[in-house]
């Protein structure tokens, strides 16, 4: 699985001019799955996204987790992440799996993580035309790749 976490000081997702998930400070989580993913994938991106220190202490500096900072996490799914422009101009999505199996696992991801922060983590519409409203804070950018853990 790959995720594009991005600290935000707001956002949210918008399917057809309705919101379906917005949140205040936290984390939007940009959420791809790739064909050959599964439970340990999400174990270990749950453990990683909820416990990244990237979130400002009473002195200014990245030492606080989600968990630590109570903020919320809002996960949109994002098959695009896997996109190969290896051959040509026009982007490959072979590796990202296909939506009967990419569903569950979002599904279960959002499952864990809410379980694991102790709060409801909102979503988009899987497989919808999304619109996504955000304000980067910092910028803080992070990329994660369950299959390529740096």
């Amino acid at each position: 699985m790959r995720v594009l976490v991005q600290r935000v000081s707001q956002a949210a997702v918008t399917v057809a001019n309705e919101v379906t998930g917005q949140i205040g400070a936290g984390l939007l989580l940009l959420v791809g799955v790739g064909e050959a993913d599964g439970a340990e994938d999400i174990a270990w991106l749950v453990r990683k996204i909820s416990q990244l220190r990237i979130f400002n202490d009473e002195t200014g500096v990245m030492n606080r987790s989600l968990l630590e900072s109570g903020c919320q996490a809002l996960a949109v799914s994002q098959f695009t992440l896997y996109a190969s422009v290896k051959k040509g101009n026009r982007p490959s999505y072979s590796r990202a799996a296909r939506g009967e199996v990419s569903q569950p696992l979002f599904e279960r991801f959002v499952a864990e993580l809410a379980a694991t922060l102790g709060q409801p983590v909102p979503t988009g519409v899987f497989g919808a035309d999304m619109q996504v409203d955000l304000v980067n804070d910092g910028p803080v950018t992070i990329w994660l790749d369950s299959r390529n853990p740096e």
